[in-house]
């Protein structure tokens, strides 16, 4: 099992940054891929945000966010960052980080651990 803490959201106006966390604990995993996924308000799917692998060698970005968010990880922690600069309203959802064991997915479906999800709003 596996638990995943989110932290950083709030409220921010367009232009500004925020940086969410996710600290992961409990089962240990060495390739696996941390992603981050949002579900914007009103709508039911979580859209890929972006992702990386736990090892290194794999990062990958919506283009809606690329040049604007960056992931990256501290392994010693287990914690992995998404740094978002830029924000602009539509970026305002509830940011989710999950865990894929096997199969560096974009698909949410494919991802088995997920944590409470942390609120991002972005005022024009």
């Amino acid at each position: 099992q596996v638990q995943l803490v989110e932290s950083g959201g709030g409220l921010v106006q367009a232009g500004g940054s925020l940086r969410l966390s996710c600290a992961a604990s409990g089962r240990t995993f060495s390739s696996g891929v941390m992603g981050w996924f949002r579900q914007a308000p009103g709508k039911e799917r979580r859209d890929f945000v972006g992702a990386i692998r736990w090892n290194g060698g794999w990062l990958r970005y919506a283009d809606s966010v690329k040049g604007r968010f960056t992931i990256s990880r501290d392994n010693a922690k287990n914690t992995v960052y998404l740094q978002m600069n830029s924000l602009k309203p539509e970026d305002t959802a509830v940011y989710y980080c999950a865990v894929d064991i096997a199969t560096m997915s974009y698909r949410p479906d494919d991802y088995d651990y997920w944590g409470q999800g942390t609120q991002v709003t972005v005022s024009s």
